[in-house]
């Protein structure tokens, strides 16, 4: 009998649980074992345990909620960055569970994600959907609020070549900004080229994956990595 991987066990726990949403740890778990690049993340229960966690990673870390409930975390108080000692996390942490408990009364809370603190970068957006007519459909876009303000993406049907990845990363109108302005530091097209490569490969392999997303993506001069990361499953009836 062929024992299960990282990404079975994630997906046959959620789907146990009657989830399609994956949260940003699993996620993150799952990516991280399929050989996607992403800033480290683990679960914590409570104060203690995400004090914990950050000595592991090492200082400065991002703490961010937990929530089946919750779509938007910066929306609710449920994102807080630049934590540098262990006080720092503990405080963090009582003061996030308050605001949360108050602006989402309702909602459920499963702990923090702690995670490592990615130097910033230029912020890029990487997804995949599932189209009813076309099937896997990927995007690629300048990242953050930017997505959601200028709309500025590509799209690409699934599975990607070379020449597509390298198109969709070319005919965005914001490519100067990927190039570099003003005297700073482009961003590693190959490296975005490569990464939505491995995303396409990923849903390949993976048609449990119903929805992907990338988002931000900090884009470097040598290298990218995603910050955040957010995994739908179909329902198992549609695979």
């Amino acid at each position: 009998m062929t024992s299960l991987t990282v990404t079975d066990t994630i997906i046959t726990q959620a789907r146990s649980e009657g989830r399609s949403l994956l949260s940003e740890v699993e996620s993150k778990n799952l990516l991280v074992a399929e050989g996607i690049s992403v800033t480290d993340a683990q679960l914590a229960k409570d104060a203690d345990e995400a004090v914990s966690v950050a000595e592991t990673l090492g200082y400065p870390v991002v703490m961010k909620i937990i929530s089946p409930d919750i779509a938007h975390k910066s929306d609710v108080g449920g994102v807080v960055v630049g934590l540098a000692d262990s006080g720092e996390v503990k405080s963090a942490y009582d003061e996030m569970m308050a605001k949360v408990s108050s602006v989402a009364s309702t909602a459920r809370i499963d702990g923090v994600s702690v995670q490592n603190m990615a130097e910033p970068g230029i912020e890029v957006i990487v997804g995949a959907t599932t189209d009813p007519q076309f099937g896997p459909v990927m995007m690629f876009g300048l990242g953050g609020v930017f997505v959601e303000v200028l709309k500025d993406v590509s799209f690409r049907i699934v599975p990607l070549e070379s020449r597509d990845a390298k198109q969709m990363v070319r005919e965005i109108d914001a490519l100067p900004i990927l190039e570099g302005v003003r005297g700073q530091d482009g961003a590693d097209l190959e490296a975005l080229e490569t990464l939505l490569l491995s995303i396409s490969e990923l849903i390949e392999r993976r048609p449990e994956i119903a929805e992907l997303d990338l988002n931000p993506v900090f884009a470097y001069s040598n290298g990218a990595i995603a910050v955040d990361a957010r995994i739908v499953l179909h329902s198992q009836n549609d695979v």
